[in-house]
């Protein structure tokens, strides 16, 4: 006879007399372990706070655990535990999956993802608890075997489902995130060169109907095409990389080594000249030739490319200088990009970096620029700063730290 079954015949057996119900052992066996059920959810209740400092202890020998303060390391618990208490003294198996659905597992396993938990942290947690509240009952002399045993693993085995299912799908819509964010960042960043390409491919268009009187800055036009091409073609060739690896799932990739900063700049420089030159703006590349630096080099690269392209657009008829300099004894550096365009606003220095945050001012910006420059600055564990003022200019500022012993 199942536990079920037990139980219907205890609630008849209070309401029909002795001959129409089942034997007398039936009913006996039934209270009893009632009575056990009853007493674990008055265990749990009375004694929840010493419960928790117990699965606190334990639970803080998981990795991601170790540095959380006790708010966030009980989350959801204290809750689930009286879902438990209640689990065990209503007995009926829909009712306990109903709680569970409707209960807090499936927010803690959200949470989680935010607390920096894997996968099996989570399921550990659930466990430690499990073990917990068996040492609790063997304690107090309680028998958890049979009913008041399946309860319990019935309890703990669906809110380890819920939580892992709504953190399998936070972490999916994570994912999803960070590769839209990726597509995102990469695709404003092959406008740059394909407006290089664009503003090359007409100024050649235009020697050519001249009769190509000044070779020589065909020669620097083709040159130009040429960079830009090539650096589109790294740039959709990462992607592939990327996307093949799914190296954006985790993140920023860093592959940092030593090289040398002014030729990086000086390139940048001669492929960003075509659309520097449609505004007559000078770029002056102001970074030492000796000049090494310890980071990613393509990162770097579209860091100074999003940060030249910018000063470019606001500095009409004017210079953008580029620099950099040593900061202190470990290697770390400090890189500038300065300009005597027209200046920021100061209520809108707080928000520059923000994804996007557009000049209302200016037309067909998404607002990615600076928010990819802060991503990579960041991705280094550098800081990127701005001054400014209007009709005087701006300077961006970004560190990036030295190797580390």
């Amino acid at each position: 006879m199942t536990f079920a079954a037990v139980l219907d015949t205890v609630h008849k057996a209070e309401h029909i007399s002795t001959d129409e119900a089942v034997s007398a052992d039936y009913v006996h066996q039934g209270k009893q372990i009632i009575d056990v059920l009853n007493e674990l959810a008055q265990l749990i209740e009375h004694d929840r706070v010493a419960l928790l400092a117990e699965w606190r202890t334990q639970v803080r020998a998981l990795p991601a655990a170790r540095n959380l303060d006790v708010p966030t390391l009980n989350d959801h618990i204290p809750i689930l535990l009286t879902e438990l208490a209640i689990a065990l003294r209503t007995r009926v198996n829909e009712t306990i999956t109903q709680a569970l659905l409707e209960g807090s597992p499936p927010a803690h396993g959200v949470q989680r993802v935010k607390d920096g938990f894997d996968i099996e942290e989570v399921v550990a947690e659930y466990n430690i608890l499990r073990g917990c509240i068996h040492d609790l009952a063997e304690r107090n002399g309680l028998n958890m075997q049979g009913r008041p045993f399946h309860v319990l693993n019935r309890v703990l085995d669906g809110a380890i489902g819920a939580a892992v299912q709504s953190f399998a799908s936070q972490k999916a819509l994570e994912v999803q995130h960070r590769r839209e964010e990726y597509l995102a960042f990469v695709a404003h960043d092959l406008r740059t060169p394909l407006n290089a390409i664009s503003l090359s491919a007409r100024v050649l268009e235009l020697l050519v109907a001249q009769g190509l009187t000044d070779p020589t800055q065909a020669k620097q036009m083709l040159k130009a095409l040429n960079r830009n091409v090539n650096h589109l073609e790294t740039l959709i060739g990462k992607v592939i990389e990327e996307n093949t690896n799914l190296e954006t799932e985790v993140g920023v990739k860093l592959e940092r080594r030593e090289f040398d900063l002014w030729p990086l700049v000086e390139a940048l420089i001669h492929d960003l000249h075509p659309v520097a030159g449609t505004s007559t703006t000078r770029l002056t590349n102001a970074v030492a030739e000796d000049f090494v630096v310890y980071a990613d080099a393509s990162l770097v690269r579209r860091i100074f490319q999003n940060l030249i392209a910018n000063a470019i657009h606001y500095t009409p008829r004017g210079e953008v200088v580029i620099g950099a300099r040593e900061t202190g004894t470990g290697g770390d550096v400090e890189c500038f990009v300065r300009d005597n365009g027209s200046g920021i606003p100061p209520e809108r220095c707080q928000t520059v970096f923000d994804k996007h945050e557009t000049d209302p001012d200016k037309d067909g910006g998404l607002g990615l620029g600076l928010a990819i420059v802060k991503t990579f600055v960041e991705a280094h564990n550098g800081i990127v700063t701005v001054e400014s003022e209007l009709g005087v200019g701006s300077i961006f500022r970004f560190t990036l730290p030295g190797r580390t012993p």
